[in-house]
């Protein structure tokens, strides 16, 4: 019999970035905020240590702070005609799992999505024609615009301290900054990050070619900041250690160095670690949630009533959690009717390798420390004849050469043996890698839904995707990585390895951990869960938080606009508090 505990104002369902935004922003307006997350916690200190946290062996290679697959996965199959099988080791993405979420591992890199990428559908049909989209191809407008964003956009960046060049403020271009750019209010809270040896080679060859590179936004630190919140972060050290790990030296951004400490110190904020929510209830009639059923890590269960539930996971867990709680209809693809699970969307990623003529020092890195060329990015170039829509950056991201982990060796080096060994040993100093980093659209047959086999550890069916690249992906990238090509053959190298994205999707190698959609966002219900303030259309007091909401995914990292999505769904949910209804009409 579970236990029922004392009602709350609002229950997050997860404790990552966008939890803590939510929680900061609800808890100043005198809401009771309660966050449930089903790891345990994580903090600065002692859990990311300099005597331990720099351990790729612990940490990358056997990712001791991520989701651990037999507790937690689910089905993959390429095509709906195929049995999908459970995921049975991390690949292709790493979900996190523990206090901080992907905000502890992510590397840094920050992004504003382009003006057109929010109004995707009628940008392409404008400027291209209705036959430029396939048919089966399911992309939509997002419900709001870049304009309506950018404030929060802002807001983001100066929580966060991020480092980087304008390109646009107040629609006047800036000199050193992405000029393809949103127009932005004001300049970046940091200056760049310094340079490295390899981003300077890359900044030239790509000017040469008639590119316009610059320096990538970065959650590093390139000065002590004193963020919005009056919370003090440290100056990046490069030391290399960024994508997954924690940082040790309080300058990269995470709920950890921005948040938390505000947040925790509220009487009318509190968290439980090692509780698994398993539903969202609702009243008799499904129309209001009524809080959420957890199992804690004795199996003990509970059940939690709030007046407001936010989903605020990973965005597989919560389509996870819509399925099993019957909120919502689930997509179906032969008849394209149903939401939940509907538009998932990945990225899709390339590379070049490059081995200089010049040595350099890959070791000393940040997660964000690169230079960018975004003239191929979203609609930033005519696609007229080109066969596909949509497009990607081309970045030179010097992370730190970790010795494990990085060997971007040249095309045919023997992939073990003294042969490799040789080529690792004479070419380490001297390689670089550059990675082009496209967008992904939506379509009809890859989604999400329950899996009638397999169930997961509280008798649940897991999750099962249904994904795979289309020819538009496949063109996509290969313009890309040619793109990237120009670049690497304008550096003075021994050798250039292009590796463009082939073939059918694969859940084993990592890619990214860039998945979203399956609750997408939108102006109408029949084709979105959520409206433009992330609302549930069917639940009014249910939200649902991250990129679980993208329609489909652009060309970039999607966590600077998880970030300004959360203060604005949070100033929406202020709105409701205040008056509790749905906030667009049906």
């Amino acid at each position: 019999m579970a236990k029922k505990l004392r009602e709350v104002d609002v229950v997050l369902v997860g404790f990552g970035w966008t939890a803590s935004v939510i929680a900061q922003e609800l808890t100043d307006a005198g809401a009771d905020v309660l966050a449930l997350e089903r790891g345990g916690w994580r903090d600065t200190v002692p859990d990311f240590s300099v005597t331990h946290i720099q351990d790729e062996l612990r940490y990358a290679v056997r990712k001791q702070i991520f989701e651990e697959t037999q507790r937690s996965t689910l089905g993959f199959r390429n095509r709906p005609d195929q049995l999908a099988l459970p995921m049975r080791e991390l690949g292709s993405f790493m979900p996190a799992a523990g206090v901080g979420g992907a905000g502890v591992h992510w590397n840094g890199q920050n992004w504003r999505f382009l003006p057109s990428d929010f109004v995707l559908r009628t940008h392409n049909e404008q400027r291209y024609g209705k036959r430029a989209i396939p048919a089966d191809m399911t992309i939509q407008d997002w419900g709001i615009t870049y304009e309506q964003l950018e404030p929060y956009y802002d807001k983001w960046e100066y929580l966060c301290g991020i480092s980087g060049k304008a390109g646009n403020i107040g629609g006047k271009i800036q000199p050193g900054g992405n000029p393809f750019e949103g127009p932005r209010r004001r300049e970046y809270p940091l200056p760049p990050l310094k340079r490295s040896a390899a981003t300077m080679l890359f900044d030239k060859a790509a000017r040469d070619v008639g590119f316009h590179p610059f320096p990538a936004p970065a959650a590093n630190t390139s000065q002590p900041y004193l963020n919005s919140l009056g919370v003090q972060m440290g100056q990046c050290t490069f030391c290399g250690y960024c994508e997954w790990f924690g940082c040790a030296n309080y300058s990269k951004a995470s709920p950890q160095t921005t948040i938390f400490p505000v947040l925790l110190k509220k009487d009318n904020f509190s968290f439980r670690t090692h509780c698994s929510v398993t539903r969202v209830l609702t009243d008799s009639d499904g129309k209001r949630a009524t809080g959420v059923a957890y199992v804690d890590r004795d199996g003990n269960e509970y059940i939690q009533p709030a007046q407001m539930v936010v989903l605020c996971a990973f965005a597989h867990h919560n389509v996870h959690l819509l399925l099993v709680s019957k909120i919502g209809t689930p997509y179906d693809p032969k008849s394209q009717t149903g939401v939940v699970g509907r538009n998932y969307a990945y990225q899709v990623s390339s590379s070049v390798n490059v081995t200089c003529k010049e040595r350099l020092n890959p070791f000393m890195g940040a997660g964000a420390l690169g230079q960018v060329v975004d003239d191929f990015n979203g609609d930033n170039f005519d696609h007229t004849g080109k066969g596909f829509i949509g497009g990607g950056y081309i970045a030179l991201w010097n992370t730190g050469g970790r010795p494990i982990l990085q060997e971007y060796l040249p095309k045919g080096t023997p992939k073990w043996g003294a042969g490799w060994k040789k080529a690792l040993h004479e070419d380490y100093l001297y390689s670089t890698h550059m990675q082009c980093h496209g967008a992904m659209m939506a379509y009809r047959n890859n989604y999400l839904d329950l899996d009638p086999t397999y169930t997961d550890d509280y008798g649940n069916p897991l999750l099962r995707l249904t994904f795979d690249f289309y020819d538009n992906e496949h063109a996509m990238s290969k313009f890309l990585t040619d793109r990237a090509t120009d670049i690497a053959k304008a550096i003075p190298n021994r050798g250039i390895n292009p590796k463009p994205r082939e073939g059918h999707y694969s859940i084993i190698p990592y890619q990214t951990t860039h998945n979203t959609g399956g609750a997408a966002m939108g102006n109408d219900p029949r084709t979105s869960f959520v409206n433009p303030f992330l609302q549930s259309w069917d639940v009014p007091n249910l939200w649902v938080m991250g990129s679980t909401v993208f329609p489909q995914n652009p060309g970039y990292n999607p966590t600077g606009t998880v970030g300004a999505l959360a203060f604005w769904a949070a100033d929406a949910m202020k709105r409701y508090i205040r008056n509790p209804q749905p906030l667009v009409q049906t």
